[in-house]
């Protein structure tokens, strides 16, 4: 979901923390060995960071490749999240291969390259999944510590509910007792009201057996359609960098380097007969010189769902035939490295409105964006200080769909959903600049169960060539029946008396779209991605002959080296993700902490 930005928006600067030890580069570092080195600093590395750097026995670095987020602006206000990617210094830029589902179009993939990684330049929706998703992975793992009512225990040190920032009463908006008030991350309700929002909630009320009502959909029952939850404080992002490294910055044990890529890990020998991998390479460019560093313990990468699979390759960890076409000779035959990836497809479907109350003229009109950025810098309201969506949906398929007489249902269980609705007060498609003029509403639609399976590997050793990235978006009859079907259910929606008189007409193709045959034409030229690839490097049960970890998000066939990234999720969650991963980094600090044993 991208918008056309205004140039003026200001420049970031950059301001290093009072106190810990954050170094610009790894020719700064004053020693190379530390018991852990996590490389990543997103949703996963930031997190095992700052919790293994609890204990002060354990000396911990974070490597991050990009940047730091202290002191860009942009990044810090909610709604500019927005101008952050694609194509940005704050992006990796990474592009996917021409997907033939999508009529072979390739699209922008942005992933965070600065501390907090993607949660620093993410859209901040926060949920933690369905009941459903976890069970799976308990299942499909056979570890019962994956199981959704084991793993609330790590959403209570996850979450911090606070007040909106409008201080709106949120009484019908929530269920309390579903939420931490104790976590690390501030998650908070829409702080600044829309004219869509009552208009919605009506919309449950009159359509309630096709769009119930869900008084709150963080505790595991994700069906239905009620108000969206955003890891916002105060009005202010609350990314990983902030929740959780920024209280951590003062301990003497954790260590962070920026600019700095890894670009290998290395075999220091055999423990039980297995590689062992305890140094990793780091450079801040193509060109510069390679630093290594070791690990006593384990290294954790945390790379996320394309950096973690490709640095696996490039160290000789993956499919043999692959490794030998890009001149990388084979560690460990593993097929499983870099296959399996899912995602949710998005698809934005655009009205003109009765409206001048929209983001559109915010963020069009350098007049009204600086009234809204002063009152932003005064007191963190208004429309700045907001997240994109303030309500949002999850649904499934009748149970009567005619898919079903041919493909078996895809969704993690009966109270897991098929595709996702979020209500935007805005123009919102990433494939065609908003008009100059002009309010409109978006429905933005996610294809939540998919059964198309995508895949990254790297085609050079060298650490700087760009990965072949293909998620393989809507290569499946249920993917596709599912979104023409999600696209009608939008029309039904909008067509409640709710919004008589204030929904004009459908724009972007969506006027057109009537007929089955048409709406499978609209969704493939309008389809893209919101961006939550996962499974990569995914878990399966210890001993399976299949998959990249186990259980304990060890590498298979490896010592000395863990994954705690979303890549590691063998399907992707009814969630926008960042919040499961954040439940994943928490278990994974635990299990580390579980294994640590002083060195004598």
């Amino acid at each position: 979901m991208v918008t056309s930005l205004l140039p003026w928006v200001f420049a970031s600067f950059f301001i290093l923390p009072s106190s810990g030890k954050l170094y610009q580069n790894p020719s700064q570092l004053v020693k190379t060995d530390y018991d852990y080195i996590v490389v990543g600093a997103g949703a996963g590395g930031a997190v095992v960071a700052a919790r293994l750097s609890e204990d002060p026995r354990i000396s911990v670095l974070l490597v991050e490749a990009g940047i730091s987020n202290e002191g860009i602006t942009d990044v810090a206000i909610p709604l500019m999240g927005l101008s952050l990617t694609p194509n940005t210094m704050l992006d990796w830029n990474f592009t996917t291969t021409p997907q033939p589902g999508l009529n072979n179009r390739a699209i922008a993939y942005p992933r965070g390259r600065l501390l907090g990684g993607s949660t620093s330049v993410n859209y901040m929706v926060y949920m933690r999944g369905s009941e459903d998703d976890f069970n799976r992975y308990a299942s499909v793992t056979k570890d019962s510590g994956w199981k959704w009512d084991h793993m609330q225990q790590y959403a209570q040190r996850n979450e911090n509910l606070v007040s909106p920032g409008d201080q709106h009463n949120t009484t019908g908006q929530l269920i309390p007792s579903q939420h931490s008030t104790s976590g690390a991350i501030s998650v908070s309700l829409a702080g600044n009201p829309t004219p869509i929002d009552s208009r919605v909630i009506a919309t449950t009320r009159e359509l309630s057996d096709e769009f119930p009502f869900n008084p709150d959909m963080v505790g595991g029952n994700i069906l239905g359609i009620g108000w969206s939850f955003a890891s916002i404080g105060n009005g202010t992002r609350s990314s990983s960098a902030v929740g959780y490294l920024a209280p951590a910055a003062g301990r003497s044990n954790l260590d962070v380097v920026i600019n700095a890529q890894a670009t290998k890990l290395e075999v220091t020998g055999k423990v039980r007969n297995v590689p062992s991998f305890r140094r990793v390479l780091v450079t801040e460019k193509a060109g510069a010189p390679v630093l290594a560093l070791t690990a006593k313990h384990e290294i954790i990468l945390s790379a996320g769902t394309f950096g973690t699979p490709t640095l696996l390759q490039l160290s000789g960890i993956g499919d043999r035939n692959e490794l030998r076409a890009a001149g990388v000779a084979t560690v460990v035959h593993n097929p499983s490295v870099g296959k399996n990836m899912s995602d949710h497809a998005l698809l934005p479907n655009v009205w003109n409105v009765n409206s001048s109350d929209t983001y559109d003229s915010v963020l069009r009109n350098p007049d009204e964006f600086k009234v809204s950025l002063a009152q932003w810098t005064k007191d963190r309201t208004g429309p700045l200080g907001s997240h994109i969506t303030n309500n949002l949906g999850w649904l499934r398929l009748p149970k009567t769909a005619s898919i079903f007489k041919t493909t078996h249902d895809p969704a993690a269980g009966p109270k897991s959903s098929h595709f996702e609705m979020l209500f935007v007060n805005m123009w919102v498609n990433p494939n065609v600049p908003p008009p100059p003029t002009g309010n409109f509403m978006s429905v933005v639609l996610a294809l939540i169960s998919p059964t198309s399976r995508g895949s990254i590997k790297i085609t050079s050793s060298n650490p700087f060539a760009k990965p072949l990235i293909n998620p393989n978006l809507v290569a499946t009859d249920f993917d596709i029946f599912t979104l023409v079907e999600a696209v009608k259910a939008a029309k039904r929606f909008v067509s409640a008396k709710a919004w008589k008189g204030y929904i004009q007409d459908a724009v972007g193709g969506l006027e057109t779209a009537k007929t089955d045959k048409q709406i499978e034409a609209y969704v493939r030229e309008n389809t893209n991605t919101i961006w939550h690839a996962v499974g990569t490097a995914a878990m399966s049960a210890k001993g399976a002959n299949y998959g990249v970890v186990d259980p304990d998000l060890k590498v298979k066939g490896v010592d000395g080296l863990r994954v705690v990234d979303g890549s590691i999720l063998p399907f992707v969650p009814n969630a926008h993700t960042e919040g499961p991963i954040y439940l994943i980094a928490e278990r994974g600090a635990d299990l580390i902490k579980k294994d640590f044993r002083p060195h004598p």
